[in-house]
């Protein structure tokens, strides 16, 4: 087609390709907007001075958290840093900062604020920064999908299990239906528990992290599990297969996790004799099947303070965090990779930068309440219902 004969086309961008580009708004996405105020240029030098000198002058007022997988330029102003539970305790921890400034993704920011007192207020430097994990679950899709299961007639025979990489809805749906949270650390606790209440489990949103840890860490076998995919009638399945599967899992994954490959594993162990490979539960099953060690982000991160100095490590999973390792243990001579030789940041995360932060401290420290992430009452209360009952597993 000649460019003549496109300028003539009327081109409408979708509705998807508007929210990409920060100028539409999905209530029910994790997905956000663009910034409302003036951001300042990244290219300020005064950036770093600017950032401490606003955090001071809030001094206790607040909190900052800062996500293991930030940029490094983001995280030397967090008060704490972790995963996304551990820092949604941690702010509940701190009754007396009346702003949480939540350096990670939306549905993070969206614990803090369930698990922290009304008094306070959780403020996400960019709201568009989302979880593409989170976002393949809605509170519609989840809820077609019990139809399906109750239709089968196994909904009574049903427990659900959700990740906490999930939006407060589908944490409220858990809770409501007499189900649990988990983290990647305690994923087998929760589903031993599941499994004393019901037959069955649906796991929410991430299938890796599901299967990983039925098969691995259970005994069960590939063929326990199934996949709900939320775009397909019945969710692709028929009435047999969810009656006899013990698992039904999410068709949901992590956009980061989910590039490394059994070919990634291979090549770097041609590259590197003697390396260990260490991967996140949020592979795929076969890349997890073929590493010498599985882990949350807290067990990546004492794995290797624990590792002998002059040893060899792959890591699989986000790169800012494994660059900053690599850094960090370079002195005790521990040479620290990224599994893939392709560098893949998580895109979301990222859209937390220092202007960002500079933009919100400073805003908090001139009186102005800028992006607050505020979960309604009824979500909340079910939510913590389901957050409370991972607290008290064994």
């Amino acid at each position: 087609m000649t460019t003549a004969h496109t300028q003539e086309l009327d081109v409408q961008p979708t509705p998807l390709a508007l929210l990409l580009l920060g100028r539409e708004a999905d209530p029910r996405s994790e997905r956000g907007v663009e910034c409302p105020g003036d951001l300042p240029s990244p290219s300020d030098p005064d950036l770093v001075a600017r950032a401490r000198a606003a955090k001071e002058k809030l001094g206790d007022k607040v909190f900052v958290l800062g996500h293991h997988y930030q940029r490094d330029e983001v995280i030397q102003f967090a008060d704490v840093t972790g995963d996304s539970f551990k820092l949604a305790k941690d702010a509940a921890a701190r009754p007396e900062a009346e702003y949480i400034v939540f350096c990670g993704v939306h549905f993070m920011a969206e614990s803090a604020d369930i698990l922290t007192s009304d008094d306070q207020k959780v403020v996400l430097p960019d709201l568009a920064a989302g979880c593409s994990m989170a976002d393949m679950a809605t509170a519609e899709q989840v809820a077609e999908c019990w139809d399906a299961l109750t239709e089968a007639g196994i909904a009574e025979q049903v427990v659900p299990v959700s990740y906490m990489n999930s939006s407060a809805d589908i944490k409220a749906f858990t809770g409501k239906h007499g189900g649990t949270i988990c983290t990647s650390s305690n994923a087998k606790r929760a589903l031993d528990w599941a499994f004393e209440q019901g037959e069955k489990v649906l796991f929410l949103p991430d299938q890796h992290l599901g299967r990983n840890t039925a098969v691995r860490d259970m005994g069960m076998t590939l063929e326990d599990c199934v996949v709900y995919n939320p775009h397909r009638p019945n969710g692709g399945l028929t009435v047999k297969e969810l009656r006899g599967a013990k698992m039904i899992l999410w068709r949901g994954h992590c956009s980061v996790h989910g590039r490394f490959s059994l070919d990634s594993v291979n090549d770097v162990r041609e590259r590197i004799p003697g390396v260990n490979v260490l991967v996140h539960p949020e592979c795929k099953h076969e890349v997890v099947a073929a590493a010498d060690y599985v882990g949350s982000t807290e067990y990546i991160i004492k794995a290797l303070e624990a590792a002998p100095a002059g040893s060899k490590w792959a890591i699989g999973t986000e790169l800012n965090l494994v660059r900053r390792l690599a850094n960090r243990f370079a002195a005790e001579d521990k040479e620290i990779v990224f599994l893939d030789k392709t560098v893949c940041f998580c895109s979301t995360m990222n859209r937390i930068d220092l202007p960002h932060l500079v933009w919100t401290l400073e805003s908090l420290a001139e009186g102005t309440l800028v992006n607050r992430i505020e979960v309604d009452k009824e979500t909340e209360a079910f939510a913590k219902l389901a957050l409370e009952r991972m607290l008290a597993l064994p």
